[in-house]
């Protein structure tokens, strides 16, 4: 009998592992998919930024051409003098606006470069925790084999001393 329990004992040593890897499996599983989840929030965002950019660089360059007209304006009606300081001011607050939009560029420039590299830091986490999780994967394949070769043993001895 002693053989027959220690046979159990192992079963159910085996089913607890079995059981432990299952779980270490699901846990796995639910990480990959929060930071699949949290990867696509990230490149949404990415996408975002990036229309906004190209948004942004559309602004400065109408802001430019602007500027250009009014410098092109004052240059061209420089002899009216109250004409001539309006133009000023326009051109002063079109190279003001064109500064502003220049420094919101490069904010959403470095918030996309930044993101960039957060995006890449979690595909790289994803990787990691899939072939973690194909690890466990294999380990609970092996635990199942495992449990059902002793499970066969037991069968076979159990069929022995059933013949005794």
């Amino acid at each position: 009998m002693s053989h027959l329990e220690t046979i159990k004992q192992k079963m159910n040593t085996l089913r607890l592992e079995q059981e432990e890897a299952q779980n270490k499996v699901e846990e796995l599983q639910s990480k990959v998919k929060l930071l699949e989840q949290e990867n696509m929030s990230k490149e949404q965002e990415i996408t975002s930024l990036s229309h906004k950019n190209q948004l942004l660089e559309a602004e400065v360059e109408k802001l430019e051409t602007g500027l250009k007209d009014a410098k092109t304006q004052v240059e061209d009606n420089g002899h009216h003098s109250t004409q001539n300081e309006a133009l000023q001011r326009r051109l002063q607050l079109l190279e003001e606006e064109a500064e502003e939009s220049d420094r919101k560029l490069r904010e959403t420039n470095d918030r996309l470069r930044q993101t960039d590299v957060k995006a890449g830091h979690y595909e790289r986490k994803v990787q990691a925790l899939e072939g973690t999780s194909e690890q466990w994967e294999a380990k609970y394949e092996e635990m199942s084999q495992k449990y059902k070769l002793v499970q066969k043993e037991l069968d076979d001895f159990n069929a022995e001393i059933g013949n005794i």
